[in-house]
């Protein structure tokens, strides 16, 4: 019995033994490189979901922002800094989007890492702080939020291909190519659809207020004027005084605007206040602005946020 007993016991040692140099030899082989995947490490999920529609099965592409965060605020954790270093692209927005997170971009570059700012390439614009007409109605930063013009996600979306194509090894650069013309198909589709969907608004409802700057492009693209924000700011993270809900307030009802457009990763609670201000005979329309949500929960993916959002405007602004 005690010899059964023994050779049971070397048994399990050996498996042990065996089990641990079979996963250290696995670790040091991924450790050497050998058969570690290629990798993209995308800042924001919006720019994560159009990056990986062009890599495909290419490369690995590990996204930092988490579904209905907020870009301006969101932070990274040890491993998500690590991840920056490590990659062998980084695709950001640029233009002071992701305020907590362009520090981590600077210092992977520093360490050799290529990145690319998509915002940065895409003919960005400037937005306008304060409301339309008033005397704080001036010339701001370079405006950040491309994405809400199909035609720069266009051009950056080749871009994008572009920067895989030079800087990501071990790629197929044809299949990229082909992932690019594909997709750039569906943007062009896109904006045809959206076209058509704004054409049903009367040039005297074709008026923005949002919670704050977020849709210039938009409004450039598509021929609307942005009448003014809650927050007059590009970021999320300012807040206004009753000096700026006034002048809005004072916009809005020159311009017979009776609809707010509020982020869906945002409270609109200000939206709630400015509706206050208004008397209460103001709708306040929720938006998938500036983040995907998770897959079936209405915007998880870039083309499925234009197109709700498409439609929730023209519904807003016609009445509908």
């Amino acid at each position: 019995m005690s010899v059964r007993v023994g050779a049971a016991r070397v048994r399990a040692l050996l498996v042990t033994l065996i089990s641990f140099f079979v996963l250290a030899g696995a670790a040091t082989g991924c450790a050497g490189g050998g058969d570690e995947r290629p990798r993209v490490v995308v800042t924001t999920n919006i720019l994560g979901d159009i990056t990986r529609e062009i890599v495909g099965d290419e490369a690995d592409v590990s996204v930092l922002m988490k579904p209905n965060a907020d870009p301006h605020s969101f932070g990274l954790s040890a491993v998500q800094a690590a991840e920056l270093e490590n990659a062998d692209l980084v695709v950001y927005n640029g233009l002071g989007l992701e305020e907590n997170v362009l520090r981590h971009v600077e210092a992977a570059r520093e360490s050799g890492v290529a990145t690319f700012a998509a915002g940065e390439a895409a003919d960005p614009l400037t937005f306008r702080t304060g409301q339309e007409g008033g005397p704080e109605e001036e010339a701001g930063e370079p405006d950040p939020h491309f994405w809400t013009d199909p035609d720069r996600v266009r051009k950056a979306a080749g871009l994008i291909a572009d920067q895989v194509a030079e800087h990501v090894d071990g790629v197929d650069e044809k299949a990229v190519r082909a992932n690019a013309a594909r997709y750039d198909g569906q943007l062009a589709d896109l904006t045809a659809w959206m076209e058509k969907s704004f054409a049903a608004v009367p040039e005297d409802r074709r008026a923005l207020v949002t919670n704050h700057h977020v849709f210039g492009y938009l409004a450039d693209r598509f021929g609307f004027r942005v009448i003014g924000a809650v927050v007059p700011s590009g970021t999320t993270l300012a807040s206004p005084s009753s000096s700026d809900l006034r002048s809005l307030t004072q916009a809005m009802e020159k311009a017979g605007v009776r609809t707010v457009f509020a982020d869906s990763s945002q409270p609109t609670r200000l939206a709630e206040v400015l509706r206050q201000e208004m008397g209460g005979d103001v709708d306040v329309v929720s938006l998938y602005s500036e983040s995907l949500t998770e897959k079936g929960k209405g915007a998880g993916t870039y083309l499925q946020m234009m197109r709700a959002n498409t439609s929730a405007m023209a519904d807003g602004l016609t009445g509908d």
